[in-house]
């Protein structure tokens, strides 16, 4: 959640850009300060998790492209998988066989 700050700051300062598929909202600043790089931010929907960010605005925010998502879409390759948040801490995170949550039991050991 943004605090009353940050939306006050992006109501006054920010000029919207864009949004991604998980409903996340892309900023960046209306005038640009002499000699600086442009300030670029995101208002997360839900919570504030960094991985939430798909990789085509990560380098927007990030500047390793100029233009954002909206106006020149990356190409993805056909061997990418689509975008998923860090599941880690969640019933659907990665468990190896063995894991306790997941039984609990693992081959011997070979040697």
């Amino acid at each position: 959640m943004t605090t009353i700050g940050t939306r006050l700051f992006t109501a006054l300062r920010g000029s919207h850009v864009g949004d991604d598929e998980f409903g996340n909202r892309y900023y960046r600043a209306r005038r640009l300060a002499p000699g600086r790089r442009e300030r670029r931010w995101v208002i997360y929907s839900g919570a504030s998790e960094a991985s939430s960010v798909p990789p085509a605005w990560h380098g927007w925010l990030h500047h390793s492209f100029k233009a954002p998502p909206t106006e020149s879409p990356l190409a993805a390759p056909s061997w990418e998988k689509p975008h998923q948040r860090n599941l880690t801490g969640t019933p659907a995170a990665y468990r190896p066989p063995g894991h306790i949550l997941k039984g609990g039991q693992r081959e011997h050991a070979t040697g």
